[in-house]
């Protein structure tokens, strides 16, 4: 059984700005979430693990979180490719007009 997941027409600019945002958003929390739970591992087991909210001075946490944000981004992206816009009756056009009132 395969998963083959097929593009749709080029997305909205604004779907891709949204895209964008949300996976910015969510990898700065996916990474401090990812620091508190390694903050709390070198607590418990007294080790040295390189991971820190302080992203200016210790590069490796710099790296995770740019890796985190790049894979949000990515991921909200491949969903707005792959999901086509709703259709739904009632909706403003381009030009703020509904597609009811073009009919009528």
């Amino acid at each position: 059984m395969h998963c083959v997941v097929y593009m749709t027409a080029t997305p909205y600019p604004l779907r891709v700005a949204a895209a964008v945002i949300l996976g910015i958003i969510t990898g700065g929390i996916f990474f401090f979430i990812v620091a508190l739970i390694a903050g709390a591992v070198n607590d418990m087991a007294k080790t040295n693990l390189p991971v820190s909210t302080n992203v200016a001075e210790n590069i490796f946490s710099a790296i995770l979180l740019i890796a985190l944000v790049v894979i949000c981004v990515a991921v909200f992206y491949r969903k707005v490719a792959t999901t086509p816009p709703s259709e739904g009756a009632g909706e403003p056009g381009p030009a703020g007009i509904s597609e009811d009132e073009l009919e009528d």
